[in-house]
């Protein structure tokens, strides 16, 4: 993958990862800083997975998004149990 691959990769998971966040339901408890490291990470995973069953953009966007909000689920999940824990 060359650089311009890369920024390019870095900048669709920056968005992917607002709209991760924006899926999942209610209150979250993660900074931005980490919605958008954990969209990166989305946008990477949910492109691999959907490589195997499609090239199409829009169907690969899709499922990146969807990992993304999953992330962002479960992330949060642990995030505001460590801050209830915390706080206590």
């Amino acid at each position: 993958m060359e650089i311009t691959g890369i920024i390019s990769a870095v900048i669709v998971g920056l968005i992917i990862g607002v709209l991760g966040r924006l899926i999942v339901p209610g209150k979250q408890h993660l900074p931005i800083w980490l919605t958008l490291i954990l969209g990166i990470v989305a946008a990477f995973i949910g492109g691999w997975i959907a490589s195997f069953f499609t090239t199409m953009w829009l169907i690969v966007l899709i499922v990146q998004v969807l990992v993304a909000a999953g992330i962002i689920y479960l992330a949060d999940g642990m995030y505001a149990r460590n801050a209830r824990g915390a706080a206590h």
